[in-house]
């Protein structure tokens, strides 16, 4: 198995990318499988608040949206904040298809929407917070806080943070 990096590692080597805002990622090995989640805020380089989680049995987009879940909730409602992900389903989810989804009783033309519940919690804390603007960053691109998120999230495959 790769080595995966602590987040200390990722703090020692990486210097790019946006130095504020909400970072998040989902992982699993096996898609169902174990897997984690991780996410962090933070302000002109300055860790705000950070969170992270496993799951023994999972998939890689329940861990992706469960980051969304817990970066947009450590947002107080009023504050303008980039919010980043680098799960193209869930920036997309959230942005573009759930109002859509939502005028027809949560379901898509072509049937029911794969993790409800996750997409109506994730859709709702966006709503809440307008000023939080969802955007795609750029999985494995050597962007700090990106890589970050990363390693919280395969933090259960680790003994170390």
């Amino acid at each position: 198995m790769t080595r995966l990096d602590t987040t200390a590692d990722v703090l020692a080597r990486h210097r790019s990318g946006p130095t504020s805002g909400v970072f998040t990622d989902g992982s699993s090995s096996g898609n169902p499988g174990p897997g984690g989640w991780g996410t962090v805020f933070v302000r002109n380089g300055e860790i705000i608040e950070q969170r992270y989680g496993a799951d023994p049995d999972t998939t890689n987009n329940r861990m992706e949206f469960t980051a969304m879940i817990e970066g947009l909730s450590m947002v107080p409602p009023g504050e303008a904040v980039e919010v980043y992900s680098d799960s193209q389903l869930v920036v997309n989810t959230i942005t573009k298809w759930a109002a859509g989804w939502k005028r027809r009783g949560w379901r898509r033309k072509q049937g029911p929407v794969a993790n409800l519940e996750l997409v109506q919690q994730a859709y709702a804390l966006a709503q809440q917070r307008p000023n939080a603007h969802i955007q795609w960053i750029r999985a494995h691109d050597g962007s700090l806080w990106n890589e970050y998120a990363d390693a919280l999230a395969t933090t259960y495959m680790r003994d170390e943070l």
